[in-house]
């Protein structure tokens, strides 16, 4: 009886998550969300050197925001630098290597001291390693979760504080479908990435119970992105996805406060069957 019961409460739980799933979306159709502007605004990205990173920087930069760019590639973090300018948005780089923390809040108090209060913070930098469990080595798991979860931390205890103080900012966690869903011959990878996805979710609850109503969180959650990382990248998780329409759906969801954005967003209810 306790067994069907528990059965029965799943069955509600799914089926209201759906109806919710979809009044959602009808609301969405019908009430177009509001758009706050980032014009002016002190964005900071990780991770701006090529690929998503530099797509979303551009992104910025057509808004007029004010832009501190990081990574650890110097020819990239210049063109990326060189393409935004020539948008007439004001830039700032910094070579930074998100896997050290020294770094990052060497980084950080430069920022801080000759730049200004960031306002919009977007750790995007991250590393990826396929191989099987025992054939990926030691420092290379070790390097994912330095950059994929590690570095988020490092950078929001740097600028959360003034964020807190304004009780105004943004901050954006690019994280991966495998955040949520596993594949085979990632396991590290994937664990780094269900890290930064719990980090995001975590931080999202702690803000809203200290009542810092004002700081916004997005967490990006995309399936694999041609962007030259993984080789011929063929996986469960689906389609390989252009970076434009990542950037696209990522910009929106910045823009509308959205919490979390998956690409596409049928993930959503695959995560709803799953669960």
């Amino acid at each position: 009886g306790e067994f069907k019961l528990e059965k029965l409460e799943r069955l509600a739980l799914f089926l209201g998550t759906l109806l919710y799933a979809y009044a959602e979306a009808a609301v969405r159709l019908l009430l177009p969300a509001r758009r706050k502007a980032v014009g002016g605004e002190l964005v900071l990205l990780t991770g701006a050197g090529r690929g998503l990173g530099r797509a979303t920087a551009l992104e910025f930069a057509r808004r007029q925001s004010r832009l501190v760019l990081w990574d650890v590639d110097t020819h990239g973090l210049r063109e990326t630098a060189a393409e935004c300018e020539r948008l007439g948005a004001t830039v700032h780089t910094f070579v930074v290597d998100c896997s050290k923390r020294e770094e990052i809040y060497g980084a950080a108090e430069k920022v801080k001291k000759d730049i200004g209060d960031v306002s919009i913070l977007v750790n995007n930098a991250g590393v990826i390693t396929a191989a099987d469990l025992l054939s990926t080595q030691d420092h290379q798991i070790e390097k994912m979760f330095e950059v994929n979860i590690l570095a988020h931390i490092w950078t929001t205890r740097a600028f959360l504080p003034t964020m807190m103080d304004n009780n105004r900012g943004h901050i954006v966690t690019v994280a991966s479908a495998a955040g949520h869903f596993v594949t085979s011959f990632m396991v590290a990878y994937c664990s780094s990435k269900f890290a930064a996805v719990g980090f995001h979710k975590a931080l999202t609850e702690e803000l809203s119970t200290l009542g810092k109503d004002g700081i916004k969180t997005t967490c990006l959650c995309p399936v694999f992105i041609n962007t030259g990382f993984v080789k011929n990248p063929s996986t469960r998780l689906g389609r390989i996805l252009e970076v434009d329409e990542v950037v696209k759906e990522l910009m929106e969801g910045i823009l509308t406060n959205k919490k979390m954005v998956f690409v596409p967003s049928n993930q959503r209810f695959a995560l709803l069957l799953e669960r």
